[in-house]
């Protein structure tokens, strides 16, 4: 199910908001940064950072360590099958995994006003994927609430010329609303979307 706000809804983030350079929250990092080269040519840059949390991963290391001990005392001491210890380690690396281990680091939105939008994802590896997006092409941003029943998020997306299906901004994150207002409201100027609240007002 998804609903698409609607321009009542945006109206707390209208000219009374004060665009902070940085929001952050448990789980994300908002960054703004804004470059002008040249009086007509500027670079708008929008990151989303995923934190780090201190403690998730010193309680996960304790915890495997413990399961390894416990099961290298139940090998040596009371002669279990060292297929117990493996299947421990690898239950470890399993944690280690799915709790600590982020593939996933950064997304970036660096929209050329003149060009067009650079989307980036940014891996733990040092990797870089990058999709660049004429101006041209984009019809409008959109924001779009995604609702399922266990879970509910807001996603930013792009309308584009001869495609039927959105394109997702941020692939994998899923940012709170109050870091993927600014991006869009910086879409729809760089888009020369004016009349924000028609957009939304198309989707009701």
């Amino acid at each position: 199910m998804q609903q698409v706000v609607g321009k009542d809804d945006i109206s707390n983030f209208g000219s009374k908001m004060v665009e902070p350079s940085v929001i952050s929250n448990a789980r994300f990092t908002y960054v703004h940064d804004y470059h002008k080269f040249l009086p007509l040519q500027a670079v708008d840059t929008h990151h989303i950072v995923a934190q780090k949390s201190v403690v998730k991963p010193i309680v996960i290391y304790l915890f495997v360590i413990l399961l390894v001990a416990y099961a290298a005392f139940l090998h040596f001491d009371q002669g279990k099958p060292v297929t117990i210890v493996l299947w421990c380690l690898l239950f470890g690396l399993l944690l280690v995994k799915l709790f600590i281990w982020r593939p996933i680091v950064k997304e970036s939105v660096i929209i050329m006003p003149s060009f067009g939008v650079q989307l980036e994802t940014h891996y733990g590896s040092g990797k870089i994927r990058r999709c660049f997006i004429p101006v041209s092409k984009i019809l409008k941003p959109v924001l779009n609430e995604h609702v399922t029943p266990v879970t509910c998020w807001w996603c930013l997306s792009l309308l584009l010329r001869d495609q039927d299906e959105l394109t997702l901004v941020f692939k994998k994150f899923h940012p709170p609303l109050k870091m993927l207002v600014p991006i869009w409201k910086a879409l729809c100027d760089a888009t020369e979307c004016k009349q924000s609240s028609e957009v939304f007002q198309e989707e009701e």
